[in-house]
């Protein structure tokens, strides 16, 4: 207990106090209290930065992807494995679903790669049939629908456990009287199911709303040479390359520490909303 509580002050806690250098001209060799002092001038060259916001554009536009597209694909699989009867069958399926997210990204991109790219199987099984072939995993146009596919393989058997967990709670009594009652699958699932997880969608939503501009520095940083910044840039990947590849370490705390106010915003905000709507949310 201790030992976890200690991480976290930390690593998490205590290292906030390094986003000081976001308002210093930081220099490793001096130190952060050594480095002069620069006040909001990071912050203004942000604002200004046509790159940065660009970067802002894609993440925004990958998270939308993401919360519209995998955010209710672990639903809708709890939801088929909670109505499967053979115990043996609900299992395995349970297994092979959860797997992928025991891959890397490394194995995750690799093996999209070779199924997808453009030497990849589906290219070969169209060039032995004559027909144009495709480069889906270089294709700028195509990355970002890319990404969000990947993430639905890689992480929807592993989002299920949280809503399979709450769909065991339902009371198996009140199916039963909405079946009596003469309700079908539909309405059970809308009277009985859905009233019965909806706090836990409702957390679940408001803490991926609080993460939602980090969309996967990993995943992105894989596959950025192949489509090219344009499509592939986001807030962590410009941090990164500004910072660790550029040495500009004050601009790329002011850019990551700008992405932290937003993400708290968004949980304050949607926190908001669900006691609006009469749930309990993260926080009272």
């Amino acid at each position: 207990m201790f030992g976890s509580f200690a991480y976290f002050v930390v690593f998490h806690y205590g290292a906030l106090a390094g986003n000081v250098i976001a308002f210093k001209d930081y220099v490793p060799f001096d130190g952060i209290w050594g480095s002069a002092w620069v006040g909001g001038s990071n912050f203004e060259r942000m604002l200004d930065d046509a790159e940065f916001w660009h970067s802002v554009v894609n993440t925004i536009v990958i998270a939308v992807l993401q919360l519209v597209f995998y955010f209710p694909v672990p639903l809708a699989l709890a939801l088929l494995l909670h109505s499967l009867t053979w115990g043996t069958v609900r299992r395995f399926v349970q297994s092979i679903a959860y797997l992928p997210h025991f891959v890397s990204w490394v194995i995750v991109v690799a093996l999209f790669q070779q199924v997808l790219g453009d030497t990849g199987m589906v290219n070969g099984y169209l060039q032995d049939a004559g027909i144009h072939t495709i480069d889906i995993i270089g294709n700028p146009d195509a990355f970002k629908p890319l990404v969000v596919a990947q993430v639905i393989w890689k992480d929807a058997g592993w989002g299920t456990i949280i809503f399979l967990a709450a769909l065991s709670q339902v009371d198996e009594q009140q199916y039963e009287a909405a079946a009596i009652d003469g309700a079908g699958p539909w309405r059970r699932f809308w009277h009985v199911t859905l009233p019965a997880i909806r706090p836990v969608v409702v957390l679940l939503l408001i803490m991926r709303l609080g993460d939602i501009l980090s969309v996967g520095f990993e995943q992105m940083l894989l596959q950025r040479d192949a489509v090219g910044p344009e499509a592939a840039e986001i807030i962590d990947t410009f941090v990164y390359y500004q910072g660790i590849v550029g040495g500009d370490y004050g601009y790329a705390a002011a850019a990551g520490l700008f992405k932290g106010l937003i993400g708290a915003a968004l949980v304050y905000a949607a926190n908001k909303v669900a006691h609006r709507l009469g749930e309990q949310g993260v926080y009272k």
